[in-house]
């Protein structure tokens, strides 16, 4: 073999390998500039025609199939890179027509000629209407309609952002979602609106690419009489018989290319955001009605019967449809029959004796709802409230540091129909009302404008909101408002009722799961706890009275070692919840105020805290008058914390922690009550005041 020949063999390779290391896209460049400057032989012509067209019709049927917008992220840039190829081959062959025109109609290529003389049937009139008319169709119905699509697509989608990302920060905290799936969805919302942009930006590309075939056909025109006319001498009807006809096909090959990447734009920019087949749904959601089918078929059949119509179109037309009709309802029917065949039948038995095992156990965590939530449980009809309180229990467990049992719903008649309630061990502890055809709008206490709705309160955490229909989601976001579904306000309700009563559902078998758990990677550890040290009742006190005060025990191994450590000198819970507490106590900081590198705390006066040592000492009650204005301080405090966007802590004596922590327990859940002691030394303190 030659050297040449080995040469022109390697260099297939190395163009593929180029193109891998990055080098495609400004060899793609190059290329379009040449084929802008250089003059290109006919049969390239043909082939690069040919190839337009191809990539066309790929890039529309990819629109086609896709699942969803995003999925086709590229888009934008095949659509410019698309529209540079259509106009350097107009430039191209421009150049071919108005130089080798006056030799005929195939002087510019098989591709141009075939259009010039088939399509149209060399008549150029017909040319000039046929493109007249798929410009203006390409122009005004479908560029325009696409551009206006785009823009207000864009536009939403900017405005919803804050709202989404609120939402998604919502689910977060809620537990529906992890870190990981935040950060995807955070993605996707910056995706999304990403693409939104480039699509209202690069659709105009296609209207830039539709008023340029139009300039570029008359250029053509006027260019080729004179050039016929005044270099090759040609009458003027011969010029424009040859070049007229040559322009058109010229114009036509490059026309039906534009109209098919102009409709690949609209049918992306229509597109819902979910998920889905387009086929299966234009099919499902178009001729998935019967009555539709029905009402249709009737009226093509009445058409049928008129006399002057065109009678067997409509009537078969009609019949078509009432056929279609007729075997979607009797696939509905047999649907049915089968449903109900399968549906066990309670047969009448004798009834057996009573045993043990009819004696029901109390679930630990329940969960009753009327009959109109129901379907929110029914996975088979879409029902969320599942998988979204899976979620809750997944991170509650992480983050409070035992398995949270499992959730028991159950339908309870006596309810309202829209309400529900939570229980503990058998007893309601929470209530709530939703509607299932809405979506609750939260109101963060930052929105820039009303929405129309029903007013009502957020059943976890009392914020003002609205139940609006689902289609004011976008523009309830666009608010400021943070838009949820019933399914997520059950479950984080759920989410707060369990935070608030975690230490009624630890019991003794909880407790023994982690010690078994701490066995298994600090077996003398736990060995030494439980009996040795400590019996299990206690153990199990201490950790409810830390989950009582908000206190996660996770760090379990941090909370076994000051037992063991404090089990000699006393086995009072509330001593060794102290001891517990003074050893969580960099971890309890933590939570409060992050990485802040100062702590703001109010203190006691003196005088007040003299009196309540004496309080404690003497039997741990307070004088009713002297409670009532301790909490008076108390609320002022942790208001004007709330105010500043600050926590609210009171850092007092070990001695009277327990006692101010039972007394805002419930009525100031906002205000932590830490002693001296349990501040890591390292911390630096910030005194704001002191409660008197």
């Amino acid at each position: 073999m030659s050297v040449p020949a080995q040469q022109a063999l390697g260099a297939g390779p190395r163009l593929v390998e180029m193109i891998r290391q990055g080098a495609g896209a400004p060899v793609l460049l190059l290329v379009l500039l040449g084929m802008m400057i250089v003059p290109l032989p006919t049969p390239l012509l043909d082939a690069l025609f040919s190839f337009n067209i191809a990539i066309s019709l790929v890039v529309v049927l990819a629109v086609v199939y896709v699942r969803r917008p995003l999925d086709f992220s590229i888009f934008p840039t095949v659509l410019l890179v698309v529209t540079l190829l259509r106009l350097a081959l107009n430039v191209a062959s421009t150049r071919v027509v108005l130089l080798n025109g006056h030799q005929g109609p195939g002087a510019a290529g098989k591709v141009i000629e075939a259009f010039g003389e088939f399509v149209i049937g060399g008549n150029y009139a017909i040319g000039l209407v046929v493109f007249a008319i798929l410009t203006i169709i390409n122009f005004v119905v479908v560029t325009k309609g696409a551009g206006r699509i785009s823009e207000v697509s864009a536009r939403f989608t900017l405005d919803a952002m804050p709202g989404k990302q609120m939402a998604i920060d919502a689910d977060l905290n809620a537990g529906l979602l992890t870190r990981d799936e935040a950060m995807a969805r955070r993605n996707e919302v910056r995706e999304e609106a990403d693409f939104y942009g480039a699509m209202d930006g690069a659709n105009k590309f296609v209207r830039g690419d539709a008023i340029a075939g139009l300039l570029i056909l008359f250029i053509n025109i006027f260019g080729g009489l004179l050039i016929g006319m005044m270099q090759h001498g040609l009458t003027l009807a011969d010029a424009a018989r040859i070049y007229v006809l040559l322009t058109i096909g010229d114009g036509l090959v490059a026309q039906i290319p534009a109209l098919l990447i102009s409709t690949a734009v609209a049918m992306l920019v229509t597109r819902v955001s979910r998920a889905q087949d387009m086929g299966r749904a234009v099919i499902g959601q178009v001729f998935g009605q019967q009555k539709a089918l029905g009402v249709a078929a009737a009226v093509l059949i009445l058409m049928g019967l008129v006399p002057g119509m065109p009678n067997l179109a409509f009537l078969s037309f009609g019949g078509l449809l009432a056929f279609a009709a007729w075997r979607m309802h009797r696939r509905e029917q047999v649907q049915a029959r089968q449903q109900a065949q399968t549906t066990p039948v309670e047969a009448a038995t004798t009834p057996a004796e009573l045993s043990w095992d009819d004696l029901a156990p109390v679930d630990p965590l329940g969960l009753e709802v009327g009959y109109r939530l129901v379907p929110l449980v029914d996975r088979n009809n879409g029902g969320e409230l599942l998988a979204r309180i899976k979620g809750v229990r997944k991170k509650l467990t992480q983050e409070i540091g035992f398995l949270v049992p499992p959730v028991h719903i159950r339908d309870n008649l006596e309810l309202a129909p829209s309400s529900y309630r939570v229980l503990i061990h058998g007893v309601p502890v929470a209530t709530g009302e939703v509607y299932p055809d809405r979506e609750l709008a939260l109101n963060p206490g930052k929105v820039f404008g009303n929405l129309d709705g029903i007013p009502a309160k957020d059943p976890a955490f009392g914020l003002d909101a609205l139940w609006i229909q689902p289609g004011q989601r976008g523009q309830a976001e666009s608010l400021g408002f943070t838009v949820v579904d019933p399914a997520t306000v059950i479950a984080t309700h759920v989410s707060h009722v369990v935070r608030e009563h975690a230490h009624e559902l630890l019991g003794h078998e909880e407790t023994q799961q982690l010690l078994a758990t701490l066995a298994r990677s600090a077996p003398k550890l736990a060995e030494d706890l439980t009996p040795k040290s400590l019996p299990l009742a206690v153990v199990v006190r201490v950790l409810q009275n830390l989950l009582q005060e908000r206190v996660p025990i996770r760090h379990f191994k941090r909370i076994a070692e000051a037992l063991v450590e404090h089990a000699t000198q006393s086995q009072d819970p509330v001593a060794l919840t102290a001891a517990a507490r003074t050893a969580l106590g960099r971890f309890i900081v933590q939570e409060i105020n992050g990485m802040a590198p100062e702590l703001p705390v109010f203190t006691l006066a003196p005088g007040l805290e003299r009196v309540l040592q004496e309080s404690v000492s003497g039997g741990g009650a307070l004088e009713p008058g002297l409670a009532e204005r301790l909490h008076q301080g108390l609320s002022e405090c942790v208001q004007r914390q709330e105010a500043l966007g600050e926590p609210a802590v009171l850092l007092v004596p070990g001695t009277v922690r327990a006692l101010i922590a039972k007394l805002v327990r419930h009525s100031l859940p906002q205000l932590v009550v830490l002693a001296y002691h349990e501040v890591p030394e390292d911390k630096r303190l910030k005194l704001i005041g002191n409660v008197g």
